[in-house]
């Protein structure tokens, strides 16, 4: 794919789990995260609003991956994607804490809380663009300290090489 290799699964690969990519800079990032799971025989699925699953394209976002939210729902977004969590054998649920491909200042942290509340872990996705490699990182299970499992987040991608901004 364009020059870029893809690592094969982790041995800590799980049915369900929330992966997490960094850097998102451009509308690529998403083709390769697609492009990675096809190439490892997995599906991927990403949040989109359900407005968008409307003709002609709700077919096609669905076959994707595409998980439909419903942003005015009293629900709120982490307790939609943790009922996901709950009704499916197996979720792959793919999420940019930037929250924008236009330099984040602060991380979002919902990643976290949706995998807390669906008692999943986090997977570290690295999109290494200098080797033109995806990397694993490593997997942790949330734990009742926000700021520590940021801070291991933000350790795992400076070991890699990749500063996380907003952390």
């Amino acid at each position: 794919v364009r020059g870029w290799s893809f690592e094969p699964l982790p041995a800590y690969w799980q049915d369900k789990q929330v992966i997490i990519g960094f850097p998102h800079t451009t509308w690529k990032d998403t083709v390769m995260a697609f492009s990675g799971f096809a190439l490892v025989e997995q599906k991927g699925h990403v949040v989109v609003k359900q407005e968008a699953f409307r003709w002609p394209f709700g077919g096609l976002l669905k076959t994707l991956g595409g998980v439909a939210i419903d942003r005015s729902s009293p629900k709120g977004l982490v307790a939609q994607l943790v009922a996901e969590f709950e009704s499916r054998d197996t979720f792959q649920l793919a999420l940019v804490p930037e929250g924008t491909r236009k330099g984040a200042t602060r991380l979002r942290t919902g990643f976290w809380h949706v995998a807390r509340g669906a008692g999943v872990p986090v997977v570290c996705w690295y999109l290494d663009s200098h080797n033109k490699q995806t990397r694993w990182l490593g997997q942790f299970q949330p734990g009742d300290d926000l700021a520590a499992d940021l801070e291991l987040v933000r350790q795992l991608y400076a070991d890699a090489g990749h500063a996380i901004a907003g952390l």
